[in-house]
């Protein structure tokens, strides 16, 4: 167990203070219990962009929150859930940095509508939190709170990690190859990326728009679930799917990716163990391929999206996006065709083999290892990288621990749409592991 682990983790509830506050809990209690929370260890996991004064102007918006829902019976769902926002998304009050040193005022734009949603539901803006440079791999100063020697994962790394640390019921993020699902599987949490487009990319700085996914981190399942029936487009129509989902395993060159194979077959082992159907399949054996599509599309996305503000300020960029930046310009038209084409034919080849094998759900790690040491790299998103190619929803639950005792999480992956069935079984295979 890590030294930190009972200092910087603390266990918050969005469904247990939702009810609390049903009960007749105020807001500007949460906030003051956030207040002391954040006293206590922001200082050390630097997971929130810094901002003069938050608590006053927390404690007004909370009061502006009671003031405009008086009656317990008119509030929204997520009323008085705490929102960390992760610095590529707009947010009304709050200046997007991004991560970097560019002038800010050359990405603004109008509030991003997953942040409006939010707020519609009752969600209280903490601030942002710490991103890489433009959703990339040049970190910022988060730590791990399990282990401050340990990377928090990112790109998301500040919306992970502050969710671990009980500094936020909920966080944004977004995913492009692995930035929601790496850092929650590394800082212990609930990682979960929607389908692609099911919830909008409207008002975030931009990475690549073939696979930009929001997403969203919280302590666990059920809190997930409150958000996303809150706030994921058409939820109330997904099948719910109850019954246990068959599962497939993708054997083969993909999973060789992973250092950490012995724990997860102990995960399958558990699984097993408690009568779940499992299937071993060899569908992901051209992952170079895949990898090089991906990486093809995002990289030359990047390069069109930052052309001008490259050539003017391309001696602010850090070394690692600079260098993608210009690997970007490289790449055809005609290829990035084809990459963005190579991302429906391989959805429909997913979700054949599903069909032709019964499976209902892939399992997998959601990460190579437990978190690296160290805050100068984010890890590797390559267990991460084809699903999010795909388009298809995923999610990790945290599934025991790994090395120096750091968590270890468990990918679902599910067919493109069925997120309401996702975390459905998501929730009963949580409960396995815990």
């Amino acid at each position: 167990m890590s030294q930190h682990l009972e200092s910087l983790i603390q266990r918050v509830s969005l469904v247990d203070d939702l009810e609390a506050m049903r009960r007749g809990l105020a807001p500007m209690a949460l906030v003051e219990r956030l207040s002391a929370r954040f006293a206590e260890v922001e200082e050390k996991i630097q997971s929130f962009v810094a901002e003069e004064n938050r608590f006053d102007r927390l404690r007004l918006d909370a009061e502006a929150l009671v003031d405009g829902y008086p009656g317990q019976a008119e509030r929204p769902p997520l009323f008085g859930a705490l929102l960390g926002v992760k610095d590529i998304f707009h947010a009304e009050g709050f200046t997007t940095r991004a991560g970097t040193a560019v002038p800010p005022g050359l990405f603004a734009g109008e509030e991003a509508k997953i942040v409006t949603q939010l707020k519609h539901a009752g969600a209280l803006v903490l601030g942002k939190t710490v991103t890489t440079e433009f959703a990339y791999f040049e970190p910022g100063p988060t730590r791990n709170p399990h282990n401050l020697n340990h990377s928090p994962g990112g790109s998301s790394s500040g919306s992970a990690a502050a969710v671990a640390a009980g500094l936020a019921h909920v966080a944004l993020g977004t995913q492009t190859v692995g930035s929601v699902i790496r850092p929650a599987a590394y800082c212990g949490i609930v990682g979960y990326k929607p389908s692609f487009d099911r919830v909008s990319t409207e008002g975030l700085v931009t990475f690549s728009g073939s696979a930009d996914h929001v997403g969203f981190f919280c302590q666990n399942v059920a809190d997930m679930l409150a958000v996303a029936e809150a706030v994921v487009a058409d939820w109330a129509r997904d099948e719910a799917h109850p019954r246990m989902p068959a599962l497939g395993v993708p054997d083969g060159a993909y999973l060789r990716g992973s250092t950490a194979l012995e724990a997860f077959e102990a995960q399958i082992r558990q699984l097993e163990k408690v009568g779940y159907p499992l299937r071993r399949i060899s569908v992901l054996d051209d992952i170079e391929t895949i990898d090089a599509c991906h990486q093809d599309m995002i990289a030359a996305e990047l390069a069109l999206g930052h052309e001008g503000w490259f050539a003017e300020h391309g001696d602010l960029y850090r070394p690692r996006t600079a260098a993608l930046i210009r690997y970007g310009g490289t790449i055809s038209l005609a290829r990035l065709e084809q990459a963005r084409e190579h991302r429906m034919i391989f959805r429909e080849r997913i979700h054949a083999a599903m069909a032709d094998d019964g499976v209902d759900l892939w399992l997998c790690p959601a990460a190579p290892d437990v978190a690296p040491p160290g805050i100068g790299a984010t890890g590797d998103p390559v267990m991460n990288m084809p699903w999010t190619h795909a388009g298809l929803p995923a999610i990790t639950v945290p599934a025991g621990v790994g090395k120096l005792g750091l968590p270890l999480g468990l990918q679902l992956v599910a067919r493109f749409g069925a997120d309401r069935a996702l975390l459905g079984w998501a929730k009963a295979i949580e409960g396995v592991f815990r």
